[in-house]
Order: structure tokens, then C-alpha cells, then sequence
């Protein structure tokens, strides 16, 4: 892949979570007793972009998602919570990754994702508020972080079959070049 696709595929990706995480803002989540979570839909572009893309690559791509959802619809606290649990669930799929495809699926470095993502929002939140009482939200929130991290994991498996399925279509019909 020449430079040039390598950053229209970023920037496409790029695009989507930013879209993807926007809408998400606007929907409102149905339970009283856990305010503040979300689907993380837009997981969905970083665990993709590990899949896809260099290790270099994707952490460009989802410091780049941070920026510009927080431009466009947030607040620097925002940033705060949504890098440090960003962060913190990106480094820790990579990790699991490493065990190998035989040992954990895209489902499960999903759910370690959406687990993950709670934990740094909420040491955040803890460190902000000077106490270690904000924890006791985590077995709510992992709860429905690692449900979440299961569903975006389900549809990351489903759109990666098609995005090998469409990049072997192209290798396929590639005319070979001439020297």
C-alpha cells in the first residue's frame, strides 16, 4: 500500500469513529443507574485500525478520533475521560492481541477493551475527585462495558470478513503493472 492510501484509509477510519462517536453522543442511554455509559461504538474504528494497520498507525488514528470528537462535541474534561479510557483500552487490546488468535478473538480483545475503557474514565474520575469512592462504579460499569465491548467485538469480526473479502477482490482484478 503506497503513503498516499495509507492516509485515505486513516483518514477514511479517522472519519467514521468521529462520526460514529458523535452520534453516539447524542443518544441517550436508557438506565438511570449507570450514568454516563455508552455502547462505544466507535471501538469499532480502533479495533479495526489494530487489526489493519501498524501499531503506529492505529495510535495516530485514535489520538486523531480523540482530537476531533472533542473538537467538534466535547469539553476538555471530556478529553480527560475519553483519552485516559481510550488509552488505557487501546494498549491493553494490544496486549491481549499478542496472546495470538488460537487464545482470544476479536470478541474478547473487544470486551477487555470495553472493561478497560471504564477502569481509566473512573481513575480519572477518582483522581479528579481526590477519592477512591468512584471505583465502587466499576463492577457496574465493567458489567456493561465488557456486554458493549462483546457487541462492537461481534460487529468488528463481521466488518473485518469483509474488509479481507473486498482487499482480495482487489488483488484479484489488480491489473499487474508493466515495467
Amino acid at each position: 500500500m503506497t503513503k498516499n492510501k495509507k492516509l485515505i484509509y486513516i483518514s477514511l477510519l479517522v472519519a467514521q469513529g468521529v462520526i460514529i462517536g458523535l452520534l453516539e453522543n447524542m443518544i441517550p442511554f436508557p438506565f438511570a443507574f449507570a450514568p454516563g455509559a455508552k455502547l462505544g461504538l466507535a471501538n469499532l474504528i480502533t479495533i479495526i485500525s489494530i487489526f489493519t494497520m501498524s501499531k503506529k498507525e492505529s495510535f495516530f488514528l485514535v489520538c486523531l478520533r480523540l482530537i476531533l470528537t472533542t473538537l467538534l462535541g466535547g469539553t476538555i474534561s471530556t478529553l480527560l475521560y475519553s483519552a485516559t479510557g481510550a488509552l488505557l483500552s487501546y494498549f491493553g487490546m494490544l496486549i491481549i492481541k499478542q496472546l495470538g488468535p488460537n487464545k482470544v478473538s476479536v470478541i474478547g480483545i473487544s470486551a477487555t477493551g470495553g472493561f478497560l475503557h471504564n477502569v481509566g474514565q473512573l481513575c480519572t474520575a477518582s483522581f479528579i475527585a481526590r477519592s477512591w469512592s468512584v471505583m465502587l462504579y466499576l463492577p457496574i460499569l465493567s458489567f456493561i462495558g465488557i456486554l458493549a465491548g462483546i457487541a462492537v467485538g461481534i460487529a468488528a469480526n463481521y466488518l473485518m470478513g469483509h474488509v479481507k473479502t473486498l482487499s482480495q477482490f482487489k488483488a484479484a482484478h489488480e491489473q499487474p503493472k508493466l515495467s
